[in-house]
């Protein structure tokens, strides 16, 4: 096996997880090559909202870490917003703790702060300018940016890890990982939102109901999406109108005008809910490395990039 063989690597998952840690391999000089089940605009990653916010997933420490880095990445990425789907938007997260926040985010955002009764009635929040990530430009982006730093990106089907043959491999498969890793622990959290005309809402909004569900305004350019639901175990990717109904009926109790906006369509996803996020070595028989990263629940745009420096960190290790 030559050098350049050596450095080969295949990157499975075309997720936001599997890109991210792809296009970090290739800008440390590896030959890696991405495989993806479907195109990256029909992946999991693609229903997401996309709001950074370190959402309380373990381990605990490290997750913060990989937020705080992925914040600084997201930070100057908004610095070309039309060409990578980044923008730094203003925007109250209800139910939160003030001192809590201060004691994992350092500081940072810069500028965040307590929200006034104006801006979040009704209960505790903070207000933020914080990244929120479109989707549907930041997908396409990062795999033009891996396909640029000389990465392949392949859409292949994988039924066996071992049928991947590289002397490197990185299982970033998500909710696929049940199967190709025997992983029974990850498990699917169903995600379902609603696509809108924005009637001129300009911020964000996340709050808690008193009946314990989830309601999200983000938006996005040329729409708004509402949401949002977390049904455990549920496996379906359809979306349900009466959930539907329900979502548009939380987000105009806040914001009335959300009431008659137009729906322009629907979206459901399964997020990789996992005790902790699964990020280690597995060196196998024939001399080659598998490592394993996914795990990372509703939080993966969160923390792709401080995540994806630790697994390329484990996959180009001695």
């Amino acid at each position: 096996m030559d050098s350049g063989e050596r450095d080969d690597v295949v990157v499975v998952g075309g997720g936001v997880v599997g890109l991210t840690t792809a296009l970090v391999l290739a800008g440390r000089g590896r030959r890696v090559r991405l495989w993806t089940r479907d195109p990256v605009e029909r992946t999991t990653s693609a229903v997401a909202g996309a709001l950074w916010w370190p959402y309380h997933i373990e381990p605990l420490a490290a997750a913060r870490r990989w937020s705080l880095r992925s914040l600084q990445v997201y930070e100057e990425l908004a610095g070309h917003a039309e060409e990578t789907g980044v923008r730094l938007v203003e925007g109250a997260m209800g139910g939160v703790d003030p001192d809590e926040v201060r004691g994992w985010s350092a500081g940072r955002p810069a500028g965040m702060r307590p929200a006034t009764e104006r801006e979040y009635p009704g209960g505790a929040a903070m207000w933020a300018r914080l990244p929120l990530i479109d989707m549907a430009v930041h997908l396409p982006w990062l795999r033009e940016r891996l396909r640029r730093a000389g990465g392949s990106v392949e859409e292949r089907t994988v039924t066996d890890l071992a049928e991947v043959r590289a002397p490197v491999v990185v299982n970033c498969t998500g909710l696929g990982a049940r199967e190709l890793a025997g992983d029974l622990s990850v498990r699917p959290q169903r995600g379902q939102l609603v696509v809108v005309e924005n009637p001129g809402i300009d911020t964000w909004l996340v709050a808690g109901t008193s009946g314990g569900e989830l309601a999200y305004l983000f938006p996005q350019p040329g729409r708004l999406l509402l949401g949002g639901t977390a049904q455990d175990d549920d496996w379906s990717t359809e979306p349900d109108p009466a959930q539907a109904e329900a979502i548009v009926r939380r987000c105009a109790a806040l914001r009335p005008e959300v009431a008659g906006a137009r729906v322009l369509g629907h979206r459901v996803g399964l997020r990789p809910v996992r005790p902790r996020v699964r990020l280690d070595r597995e060196p196998l028989p024939d001399g080659r490395l598998l490592v394993h990263h996914y795990g990372h629940g509703g939080a993966g745009v969160t923390v792709a990039w401080g995540c994806a420096e630790e697994a390329a960190t484990l996959a180009v290790a001695p």
